[in-house]
Protein backbone atom coordinates (compact mmCIF):
# COMPACT_ATOMS: atom_id res chain seq x y z
CA UNK A 1 0.00 0.00 0.00
CA UNK A 2 0.86 3.49 -1.05
CA UNK A 3 1.33 6.31 1.05
CA UNK A 4 -1.06 8.54 -0.54
CA UNK A 5 -2.56 11.85 0.71
CA UNK A 6 -6.42 12.05 1.26
CA UNK A 7 -7.86 13.95 -1.07
CA UNK A 8 -6.01 12.00 -3.95
CA UNK A 9 -7.37 8.72 -2.44
CA UNK A 10 -10.58 10.18 -3.83
CA UNK A 11 -11.00 9.90 -7.46
CA UNK A 12 -13.52 11.31 -9.31
CA UNK A 13 -15.75 9.78 -12.12
CA UNK A 14 -16.34 12.38 -14.63
CA UNK A 15 -19.40 10.39 -15.87
CA UNK A 16 -21.27 13.74 -17.54
CA UNK A 17 -21.83 14.06 -21.16
CA UNK A 18 -20.60 17.45 -22.21
CA UNK A 19 -17.19 18.98 -22.40
CA UNK A 20 -18.22 21.80 -20.42
CA UNK A 21 -19.41 20.59 -17.75
CA UNK A 22 -16.30 18.39 -17.26
CA UNK A 23 -13.94 21.24 -17.22
CA UNK A 24 -16.55 23.08 -14.81
CA UNK A 25 -16.37 20.78 -11.93
CA UNK A 26 -13.11 20.29 -12.63
CA UNK A 27 -12.32 23.55 -12.04
CA UNK A 28 -15.00 23.48 -8.98
CA UNK A 29 -13.21 20.58 -7.69
CA UNK A 30 -9.66 22.33 -6.67
CA UNK A 31 -8.78 19.42 -3.58
CA UNK A 32 -9.33 16.89 -5.94
CA UNK A 33 -6.32 15.05 -7.42
CA UNK A 34 -7.26 12.22 -9.55
CA UNK A 35 -10.22 12.72 -12.55
CA UNK A 36 -11.39 9.17 -14.12
CA UNK A 37 -12.05 9.81 -17.74
CA UNK A 38 -14.13 7.08 -19.01
CA UNK A 39 -16.15 5.51 -22.44
CA UNK A 40 -18.64 8.42 -22.13
CA UNK A 41 -16.48 11.52 -22.51
CA UNK A 42 -13.44 9.49 -23.76
CA UNK A 43 -15.66 8.25 -26.99
CA UNK A 44 -17.17 11.44 -27.49
CA UNK A 45 -13.84 13.87 -27.39
CA UNK A 46 -11.28 11.46 -27.42
CA UNK A 47 -7.77 12.31 -26.38
CA UNK A 48 -8.27 16.43 -25.94
CA UNK A 49 -10.83 15.65 -23.19
CA UNK A 50 -7.50 14.25 -21.71
CA UNK A 51 -5.59 17.31 -22.07
CA UNK A 52 -8.32 19.43 -21.48
CA UNK A 53 -8.43 18.03 -17.45
CA UNK A 54 -4.91 17.97 -17.26
CA UNK A 55 -4.50 21.75 -18.03
CA UNK A 56 -6.16 21.74 -14.60
CA UNK A 57 -3.30 20.45 -13.25
CA UNK A 58 -5.15 17.02 -12.71
CA UNK A 59 -3.92 13.61 -12.90
CA UNK A 60 -5.64 11.42 -15.37
CA UNK A 61 -7.35 7.76 -14.77
CA UNK A 62 -8.23 6.24 -17.93
CA UNK A 63 -10.77 4.08 -17.44
CA UNK A 64 -11.28 2.15 -20.87
CA UNK A 65 -10.47 -1.21 -19.80
CA UNK A 66 -9.18 -2.17 -22.45
CA UNK A 67 -9.52 -5.92 -23.31
CA UNK A 68 -7.80 -7.68 -26.72
CA UNK A 69 -5.54 -9.74 -28.11
CA UNK A 70 -2.13 -9.01 -26.55
CA UNK A 71 -0.75 -6.44 -29.25
CA UNK A 72 -3.83 -4.86 -29.96
CA UNK A 73 -4.11 -3.85 -25.99
CA UNK A 74 -0.07 -3.31 -26.03
CA UNK A 75 -0.54 -0.39 -28.75
CA UNK A 76 -3.08 0.88 -26.44
CA UNK A 77 -1.28 1.48 -23.93
CA UNK A 78 1.73 3.04 -25.54
CA UNK A 79 -0.77 5.50 -27.01
CA UNK A 80 -2.02 6.04 -23.14
CA UNK A 81 1.65 6.36 -22.02
CA UNK A 82 2.14 9.36 -24.94
CA UNK A 83 -0.75 10.95 -23.26
CA UNK A 84 1.02 10.84 -19.55
CA UNK A 85 -2.13 9.03 -18.22
CA UNK A 86 -1.65 8.51 -14.34
CA UNK A 87 -3.68 5.34 -14.10
CA UNK A 88 -4.94 3.06 -16.74
CA UNK A 89 -7.56 -0.27 -16.75
CA UNK A 90 -7.13 -3.33 -18.30
CA UNK A 91 -9.64 -6.23 -18.04
CA UNK A 92 -7.87 -9.08 -16.20
CA UNK A 93 -10.36 -11.61 -17.95
CA UNK A 94 -8.21 -10.78 -20.81
CA UNK A 95 -5.37 -13.54 -19.65
CA UNK A 96 -2.35 -13.11 -18.51
CA UNK A 97 -0.40 -12.95 -22.06
CA UNK A 98 -2.28 -9.84 -22.47
CA UNK A 99 -1.63 -8.13 -18.94
CA UNK A 100 2.20 -9.07 -18.86
CA UNK A 101 2.53 -7.37 -22.43
CA UNK A 102 0.56 -4.18 -21.11
CA UNK A 103 3.17 -4.09 -18.40
CA UNK A 104 5.84 -4.31 -20.78
CA UNK A 105 4.94 -1.55 -23.30
CA UNK A 106 4.02 0.42 -20.39
CA UNK A 107 7.58 -0.05 -19.18
CA UNK A 108 9.11 0.62 -22.40
CA UNK A 109 7.57 3.83 -23.34
CA UNK A 110 7.33 5.21 -20.16
CA UNK A 111 11.50 4.58 -20.20
CA UNK A 112 11.78 5.82 -23.57
CA UNK A 113 10.12 9.41 -23.08
CA UNK A 114 11.86 9.63 -19.38
CA UNK A 115 8.63 9.71 -17.47
CA UNK A 116 6.40 7.73 -14.85
CA UNK A 117 5.13 4.71 -15.87
CA UNK A 118 1.28 4.85 -15.61
CA UNK A 119 -0.15 2.71 -13.20
CA UNK A 120 -1.98 -0.39 -14.87
CA UNK A 121 -4.54 -1.91 -12.85
CA UNK A 122 -6.22 -4.69 -14.01
CA UNK A 123 -10.44 -4.63 -13.32
CA UNK A 124 -11.31 -8.18 -12.11
CA UNK A 125 -15.74 -8.59 -11.66
CA UNK A 126 -17.59 -5.52 -12.33
CA UNK A 127 -19.36 -4.14 -9.15
CA UNK A 128 -22.57 -4.35 -11.24
CA UNK A 129 -22.77 -8.39 -11.23
CA UNK A 130 -23.96 -10.68 -9.14
CA UNK A 131 -23.20 -14.01 -8.62
CA UNK A 132 -26.44 -15.32 -11.43
CA UNK A 133 -25.04 -12.95 -13.44
CA UNK A 134 -21.74 -14.96 -13.47
CA UNK A 135 -23.27 -17.85 -14.29
CA UNK A 136 -25.51 -16.66 -16.95
CA UNK A 137 -21.48 -15.92 -18.88
CA UNK A 138 -20.15 -19.60 -17.76
CA UNK A 139 -18.20 -18.26 -14.72
CA UNK A 140 -19.88 -21.01 -11.51
CA UNK A 141 -17.65 -20.09 -8.60
CA UNK A 142 -18.48 -17.79 -6.11
CA UNK A 143 -17.59 -14.25 -7.21
CA UNK A 144 -14.90 -13.65 -4.24
CA UNK A 145 -13.06 -17.12 -5.66
CA UNK A 146 -13.30 -15.55 -9.33
CA UNK A 147 -12.01 -11.80 -7.81
CA UNK A 148 -8.99 -13.43 -5.86
CA UNK A 149 -8.35 -16.06 -9.12
CA UNK A 150 -8.14 -12.86 -11.36
CA UNK A 151 -6.32 -10.66 -8.90
CA UNK A 152 -3.65 -13.08 -8.36
CA UNK A 153 -3.15 -13.91 -12.21
CA UNK A 154 -2.71 -9.99 -12.82
CA UNK A 155 -0.37 -9.67 -10.44
CA UNK A 156 1.90 -12.60 -11.72
CA UNK A 157 1.63 -10.55 -15.56
CA UNK A 158 3.22 -7.77 -13.26
CA UNK A 159 0.14 -5.04 -12.57
CA UNK A 160 0.52 -2.53 -10.24
CA UNK A 161 -3.17 -2.87 -8.65
CA UNK A 162 -6.63 -4.60 -9.04
CA UNK A 163 -10.03 -2.91 -9.40
CA UNK A 164 -12.11 -4.71 -7.23
CA UNK A 165 -16.06 -4.05 -5.60
CA UNK A 166 -14.97 -2.89 -1.87
CA UNK A 167 -16.45 -6.42 -0.73
CA UNK A 168 -13.05 -7.93 -1.92
CA UNK A 169 -10.65 -5.67 -0.45
CA UNK A 170 -9.93 -7.46 3.20
CA UNK A 171 -9.81 -10.94 0.92
CA UNK A 172 -6.89 -9.18 -1.74
CA UNK A 173 -4.84 -7.98 1.36
CA UNK A 174 -5.39 -11.27 3.27
CA UNK A 175 -4.26 -13.55 0.48
CA UNK A 176 -2.10 -11.39 -1.51
CA UNK A 177 -0.76 -9.01 1.05
CA UNK A 178 0.02 -5.03 0.81
CA UNK A 179 2.09 -4.58 -2.11
CA UNK A 180 -0.80 -3.88 -4.95
CA UNK A 181 -2.86 -1.27 -5.26
CA UNK A 182 -6.51 -1.63 -4.46
CA UNK A 183 -8.52 1.29 -6.32
CA UNK A 184 -12.65 0.15 -5.56
CA UNK A 185 -15.76 1.68 -7.26
CA UNK A 186 -19.15 0.78 -5.68
CA UNK A 187 -18.39 3.62 -2.68
CA UNK A 188 -21.33 5.21 -1.41
CA UNK A 189 -21.21 7.75 1.68
CA UNK A 190 -23.62 7.35 3.81
CA UNK A 191 -25.90 10.14 2.77
CA UNK A 192 -25.92 9.12 -0.91
CA UNK A 193 -28.40 6.85 -3.53
CA UNK A 194 -27.01 3.14 -4.36
CA UNK A 195 -28.03 3.62 -7.57
CA UNK A 196 -27.40 0.67 -10.26
CA UNK A 197 -24.19 -0.71 -8.12
CA UNK A 198 -24.90 -3.90 -5.70
CA UNK A 199 -21.40 -4.50 -3.68
CA UNK A 200 -21.12 -1.36 -2.36
CA UNK A 201 -19.77 -0.08 0.71
CA UNK A 202 -18.69 3.38 2.66
CA UNK A 203 -15.58 5.68 2.13
CA UNK A 204 -14.49 5.35 5.58
CA UNK A 205 -15.03 1.41 5.84
CA UNK A 206 -13.28 0.92 2.36
CA UNK A 207 -10.01 2.85 3.58
CA UNK A 208 -10.37 0.86 7.05
CA UNK A 209 -10.67 -2.29 5.36
CA UNK A 210 -7.28 -1.37 2.48
CA UNK A 211 -8.73 0.26 -0.33
CA UNK A 212 -5.67 3.05 -1.69
CA UNK A 213 -8.46 4.69 -4.27
CA UNK A 214 -11.94 5.25 -3.97
CA UNK A 215 -13.75 5.66 -7.45
CA UNK A 216 -16.64 8.24 -6.41
CA UNK A 217 -19.06 9.82 -9.11
CA UNK A 218 -22.78 10.73 -8.79
CA UNK A 219 -22.51 11.55 -5.13
CA UNK A 220 -20.30 14.13 -6.16
CA UNK A 221 -20.95 15.11 -9.83
CA UNK A 222 -24.51 14.77 -8.98
CA UNK A 223 -25.15 16.81 -6.06
CA UNK A 224 -26.26 20.78 -5.57
CA UNK A 225 -22.36 21.49 -4.27
CA UNK A 226 -20.10 19.16 -5.95
CA UNK A 227 -17.33 20.80 -3.82
CA UNK A 228 -19.20 20.61 -0.04
CA UNK A 229 -20.00 16.62 -1.26
CA UNK A 230 -16.41 16.06 -1.65
CA UNK A 231 -15.50 18.00 1.62
CA UNK A 232 -18.14 15.99 3.03
CA UNK A 233 -16.92 12.96 1.96
CA UNK A 234 -13.14 13.62 3.14
CA UNK A 235 -14.98 14.83 6.55
CA UNK A 236 -16.49 11.37 6.95
CA UNK A 237 -13.36 9.34 6.53
CA UNK A 238 -11.69 11.41 8.92
CA UNK A 239 -14.27 10.71 11.37
CA UNK A 240 -13.51 9.25 14.75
Amino acid sequence: MENINLEEKIIIAMDVEERKKALQLTRMLSEAKVIKIGYKLFIKYGTSILQDIKKFNKKIFLDLKLHDIPNTVAEGVRQAVNHRVFMLTLHSLGGKEMMKKAVEIAHEEASKLSIPKPKILAVTILTSLKENELKDVGIQIKIEDEVLKLANLAIEAGVDGIVCSPLEIELIRREIGNNPLIVTPGIRPKWSQKNDQKRIMTPKEAIKKGADYLVIGRPIVKAPDPKEAFSKIINEIKEN
